[in-house]
């Protein structure tokens, strides 16, 4: 018998069967396949999952299904999917192996990168396929703790040309992060299907009336239409009664097993208690476990009898619900009781997170020695990169503590976890129970500036009922004086949000809040002759230049960001606390920018997204991917900045929280130069800055639209947009602004324009000391500087920002001086410059200023052969992105392990890669120009 013949035949489900025998027939094949099931609770999910795995001859097959008292530990049902394939960690490179055993509790060490966590599990998989293929069923994935479905998840969208199925079960809501994987959605049966199943298990029969009642009843749903002979009396079917609307539902199928387990004897109902409160199904376990209970392991019997639960070698529920139904069918004490057996039945060295987690929900009160297990645990789930984890144990800790002052601490600390794991929701609530507590003033300022914090991040986020981002600063300013006398840095910290939030508000928000929030935060910082933090001098910095004028704050700034640069290397801890308050970014990429330190940017940027991913801080780590992005984008790498503003959705969307405008993704629109998209997506930021009173996008999209028209050669329309970004001075980017109206102004002979453009940069980049300020400053000048000054103005800008990261503003300025020499009649020396203005563009993928490069070129006599990959236009973006890093030297695990896929699917990229571009070898990729 085939197989598929020796696989149950599921009534009424055709579809879906010869949909998951096509899965296994396409992985068979060698390309990766991933399915989420979605449906409501006994719809038959889980016997689609049973079909499929019987269905998989050939396959290797691991299984995990996730378990609602389980959420709360990291990385716990990662782990039981992977514990049959650890043979195979051995075939990893060292970093995936190392960050695998820590956040497996295997092995101590540094907090794991979550993404390292996720290219390690992704190696593991493929390792496993490589003899045979491999098949993943994740049943209840709703139920999986949160790092373990996003980790997944994050493998899921990775896995492309490896012999894989991984395949999902998941009810109707949880489970987000697989939002946008393949999906089917299983509904009930069809009428005759479900009177076809309802008959096969009514042996005396049914009244036809009485069935299509039951039928239409229970909408079609499997485990309804089988619990009738078990929930429903003789005399009901005999004459009809059924209950109308009321035996159909999940709580209502749920009832019918807790009946049937009340039925049981009570031994038989405290194993399958234990059995229930333990996620595992470890048989070991659960023996010892009735050992402390003094309940013989074969009064489980009569349970296993009655089709509830399978005693092998692990012990599995019949069905999810029978699960949730044995535990509620229990009382509170019974539940304590049996989580005290099994926190004494579990190896504290081998599990202690396990064993605190049963030990608290055994406390029938306030025991502070189990609260201080799981703060234990806390801090181990943290060095793990499980926050959210981290977070339920703190949040569990403060249940169990008593002494007033020190629940408040544990309340506050479970709330910072909560915001950190973007739960702002929870972190909310147990505010709330802070303030029940024993506060003292410093707990005030900590939770005022936590909830100013909460609002600044949703007012960003243009959430429903947020406030307009500028009415945020008003609290973070109160937060940072309370805090002022008990906890200076982080009353230091909150000055600087409140400063960020007005930055953000920018030409909509209030000037005059603007200013009494520097001259506070200027008298904060002032009353001290030292200034031993870096965040001090931040602080003194921006208080400086808003309240003393574009001439003063770079010195304090400068400082600042050098110690910053010295921490982040020597201070885990500090740097860590950067990622996760919500302003740091800006401030610290403003700062930058103001000083024209590319530099300072490169390094600050590079840290914030390592510390980011190594602690597992969703809720920063976004932030920190736009802002390298930036740095990415500065570079001309616009393939990296496009890369890393995607993945910065993607964990935005998968952590459920509303997607700001990605400044740096209108910028990269602009810089692209496809004028019609680029428009569209300036458009629609403008109007979203309005609508949520951020005027820093407006003067963003100006600056982009300076950007775009300037690159299209649309000089008059470059001038509007310029002269409207410059009307207001957004720190950061407004030397950029003005740069942009110096050459609008220069195109169209605006003189006046240009003059006053030229003499604000120079009080800026002027002032900067640094190449790339005073090379974006003699650029300028040359624009608007007569012939016989422009040529030496040009070739030191050129030599300058030669000696910067800065390569947009290089290939800029190589265009610009290229179109002077062509009017100066000096072909040769232009097309020089042209043609590597030219190439620089193309390579970067900047299609306008490479279209204007090109006309110049043109001009000049010279033919323009187009290269034939010059933009990757016949690869698509990651074979581009793959075949540039073959190209470089870097072996298929080195590419692998950069773009966070495998090996065999950077292999298989490779080959596409060879076909079409008609090349046999990777030397030959060292030949051509790719698109940065």
């Amino acid at each position: 018998m085939s197989s598929e013949g020796r696989a149950n035949n599921l009534r009424g489900r055709d579809s879906e069967c010869e949909a998951l025998r096509n899965l296994l027939d396409t992985a068979r094949s060698g390309s990766c396949q991933v399915l989420v099931l979605r449906g409501e609770a006994g719809v038959g999910k889980t016997a689609l999952l049973d079909y499929l795995s019987k269905l998989a001859a050939g396959f290797r097959c691991v299984h995990v299904a996730g378990v609602e008292s389980d959420m709360e530990l990291a990385f716990a049902g990662l782990q039981q999917l992977c514990a049959p394939l650890l043979d195979r960690l051995g075939e990893l490179p060292e970093p995936q192996r190392d960050a695998l055993n820590v956040a497996f509790g295997r092995a101590a060490g540094p907090t794991p990168d979550r993404f390292l966590v996720g290219l390690a599990v992704l190696s593991l998989m493929a390792a496993a396929a490589h003899g045979e293929p491999l098949l993943c069923i994740v049943d209840d994935a709703q139920w999986l703790d949160k790092v373990s479905v996003q980790t997944l998840a994050f493998v899921a969208r990775r896995l492309l040309a490896d012999p894989i199925a991984l395949v999902f079960a998941a009810r109707d809501t949880g489970a987000e992060a697989l939002a946008g994987l393949p999906e089917l959605r299983i509904e009930g049966l069809s009428d005759f299907a479900a009177r076809e199943l309802l008959e096969s298990v009514m042996v005396g029969g049914i009244d036809p009336v009485v069935r299509d009642r039951i039928v239409a009843e229970t909408r079609g749903v499997p485990l309804a239409l089988l619990q009738v002979p078990r929930s429903i009396s003789a005399t009901e079917l005999a004459g009809g009664f059924w209950i109308s609307g009321k035996r159909s539902s999940t709580a209502a199928i749920e009832q019918d097993f807790v009946r049937r387990i009340h039925s049981l004897p009570e031994p038989t109902q405290r194993l399958l208690l234990v059995a229930a409160a333990e996620p595992l199904g470890d048989p070991a376990l659960f023996l010892a476990a009735a050992a402390h209970l003094g309940i013989p392991a074969g009064d489980l019997a009569p349970a296993e009898s009655a089709g509830l639960i399978d005693f092998g070698p692990r012990l599995r529920f019949s069905h999810p619900l029978i699960r949730s139904a044995a535990y509620r069918a229990a009382d509170l004490d019974d539940r304590r009781r049996i989580h005290r057996a099994l926190a004494e039945a579990t190896d504290p060295r081998a599990d202690p997170d396990r064993r605190a987690w049963h030990a608290a929900n055994a406390a029938a009160g306030p025991d502070e020695s189990v609260a201080a297990e799981l703060e234990a645990s806390a801090d181990r789930a943290q060095s793990r990169g499980g926050l959210a984890a981290a977070a339920a144990f703190l949040e569990r800790a403060t249940a169990l503590t008593a002494d007033p002052a020190r629940r408040a601490d544990r309340a506050i600390a479970a709330a910072l976890a909560k915001r950190d794991a973007a739960d702002p929701e929870a972190a909310q609530q147990l505010l709330a129970i802070a303030e029940l507590g024993q506060l003292s003033d410093l707990h005030r300022g900590q939770i005022a500036r936590l909830r100013a914090q909460m609002e600044f991040v949703r007012s960003r986020a243009g959430e429903p009922g947020a406030p307009r981002i500028g009415d945020t600063a008003p609290a973070l300013l109160d937060a940072a004086k309370q805090l002022d006398p008990r906890d200076e840095y982080s009353a230091r910290e909150s000055y600087l949000e409140a400063i960020a939030a007005h930055l953000y508000a920018g030409r909509l928000g209030d000037a005059d809040a603007l200013q009494a929030t520097a001259e506070a935060a200027h008298a904060a910082v002032s009353r001290d002759s030292e200034l031993p933090r870096s965040v001090d001098h931040l602080l003194k910095g921006f208080a400086e230049r808003l309240t003393g004028g574009v001439t003063t704050g770079a010195a304090p700034l400068r400082v600042a960001l050098l110690r910053m640069c010295e921490q982040v290397q020597s201070n885990d801890k500090l740097a860590r606390r950067w990622v996760v308050v919500p302003a740091f970014p800006i401030l610290q990429e403003s700062a930058a920018h103001e000083l024209w330190e590319d530099t300072l940017l490169h390094q600050l940027s590079t840290a914030a997204v390592r510390h980011a991913r190594d602690a597992g801080a969703l809720a920063g780590l976004p932030r920190a991917l736009v802002y390298r992005a930036g740095v990415h984008l500065l570079a001309g790498e616009f393939v990296s900045a496009a890369t890393l503003i995607d993945e910065a959705g993607t964990i935005t969307a998968s952590t459920e929280n509303h997607t700001p405008v990605r400044y740096h993704s209108v910028l990269l629109d602009a810089w692209r130069g496809n004028g019609p998209d680029a428009i569209r997506a300036i458009e629609a930021a403008a109007a979203d800055g309005k609508a949520r009173g951020e005027g820093r996008l407006l003067g963003l999209t100006g600056y982009a639209s300076a950007v775009l028209y300037n690159g299209l050669g649309r000089y008059d329309e470059a001038l509007t947009a310029a002269r409207e970004a410059c009307s207001y001075p957004d720190l950061g980017f407004y030397g950029w602004c003005l740069y942009e109206l110096a050459e609008a102004a220069a195109r169209t002979d605006d003189r006046e324009a240009g003059a006053h453009a030229v003499r604000q940069l120079e009080e800026r980049a002027g002032a900067s000391g640094t190449d790339w300020g005073l090379g974006a400053l003699a650029g300028a000048h040359a624009l608007l500087a007569d012939d016989d000054h422009a040529d030496a103005l040009f070739t030191e800008a050129i030599d300058r920002l030669q000696r910067t990261t800065v390569k947009v503003h290089l290939a800029r300025t190589r265009l610009t001086y290229g179109e002077w020499l062509r009017r100066a009649n000096r072909r040769v020396d232009a097309r020089r410059h042209l043609g590597e203005a030219h190439e620089m563009f193309t390579g970067m993928g900047a299609q306008g200023f490479a279209e204007r490069a090109r006309r110049e070129l043109t001009a000049t006599g010279e033919k323009v052969r187009k290269p034939s990959v010059s933009s990757g236009a016949e690869l698509t973006a990651q074979e581009a992105q793959i075949a540039r890093l073959a190209g470089d030297g870097l072996t298929n695990q080195e590419i692998g392990a950069q773009l966070f896929i495998s090996t065999h699917t950077v292999e298989w990229h490779l080959r596409k890669v060879f076909v079409k571009l008609g090349i046999t070898s990777r030397r030959q990729l060292r030949t051509v120009a790719w698109a940065s």
